[in-house]
């Protein structure tokens, strides 16, 4: 059994990993039928939380049905991240994480994200302060290291289990390489082999499919996969990768009417969490995602693009559910 501190996750958890305007509450609640054991809200700035900035504190936002949760900070003065953690104690979430990874210019620019590999000190002496302000068990996401010739993560690794966290997740790249070219999970793998760790390890990167799931999951030795990009408009990986580990079979992908379903039910929770206007304009990023692969789908996305009405919105997709159906296409 996995376990955060005293929280169980199962034998071998698969997580959802925590992604900026993607893991909201409508898209974790797909995720979570799905069988995701452990999700992660989007992350979080601190100095937007400790000034009541609205779009930050929306982000605490946790409904019942999701927990197992973490709410992900990220930031880079010790002040500010001490006070956000007490906020974040107040939302009750089941574990408080820490972004050390994310890779963009503006945030690493600030010595946050994946900007604070460049300084390892800083990163432990923050932590251990984040630790010690909070009740909530802490963990960290980061990145193999800066670049290919700073990749510190067995150092790091060491180093924030002594100062107090719970489990770590690791992404198998460097800040350097953003998302481009392949995972390498090599340093992970070690990491597992440590026997001075003793806290989970998960890995994160290139997670696409079940059997490569099975392949670093026996290859690596793991506790647990994070997966964040193949689950967007894909929220059936998690159920595809746990009936492989269960039979060793692979599910056949889900139909239209599969698909519209759950692209109904995210429009639905969008629209209820965000607003009218703010929920239209932000699913339409997942259009694309949902029906990638169907021929003829630009017209449908260009029409549900462009829509700014909930009914119209809704009549589209049961448009393009009946044209595909009819046609006799049901998966791709």
């Amino acid at each position: 059994m996995v376990k955060i501190d005293n929280i169980e996750l199962g034998e071998f958890p698969l997580l959802l990993a925590p992604m900026e305007d993607v893991s909201d509450p409508p898209f974790r609640a797909l995720c979570k039928e799905q069988g995701a054991d452990m999700m992660y809200t989007e992350f979080i700035s601190v100095e937007g939380l400790i000034r009541d900035a609205s779009k930050s504190v929306q982000k605490l936002d946790i409904y019942e049905a999701e927990r197992p949760i973490g709410v992900q900070i990220f930031g880079a003065e010790m002040d500010s991240m001490m006070r956000a953690a007490e906020i974040v104690e107040e939302a009750q979430p089941e574990v408080l994480d820490i972004n050390y990874g994310c890779p963009v210019k503006k945030v690493v620019c600030k010595m946050a994200g994946a900007g604070i590999l460049q300084d390892i000190d800083r990163m432990v002496k923050l932590t251990e302060a984040v630790v010690k302000s909070t009740s909530l068990p802490v963990t960290v996401k980061t990145r193999l290291g800066w670049d290919e010739k700073t990749m510190f993560i067995e150092e790091v690794a060491e180093r924030l289990q002594d100062v107090g966290i719970k489990a770590l997740s690791i992404h198998g790249r460097t800040r350097k390489q953003m998302y481009k070219g392949e995972a390498d999970w090599t340093l992970i793998g070690k990491i597992k082999e440590n026997p001075r760790i003793h806290i989970p390890i998960f890995g994160n990167g290139d997670i696409d499919s079940p059997q490569k799931a099975q392949l670093y999951r026996e290859r690596y030795g793991v506790d647990g996969i994070m997966i964040g990009r193949a689950s967007i408009g894909n929220p059936w990986i998690f159920r595809d990768i746990k009936h492989y580990f269960a039979t060793g079979e692979i599910l056949p992908p889900p139909d239209i009417h599969e698909r519209v379903k759950a692209v109904r039910q995210h429009v639905k929770h969008s629209l209820e969490w965000k607003g009218v206007k703010l929920g239209i304009l932000e699913m339409r990023r997942h259009y694309t995602n949902y029906f990638r692969g169907y021929p003829g789908v630009k017209h449908f996305r260009g029409r549900l693009v462009q829509s700014q009405d909930p009914d119209e919105l809704f009549h589209i997709i049961d448009e393009l559910e009946a044209h595909y159906a009819n046609e006799g296409i049901m998966t791709i």
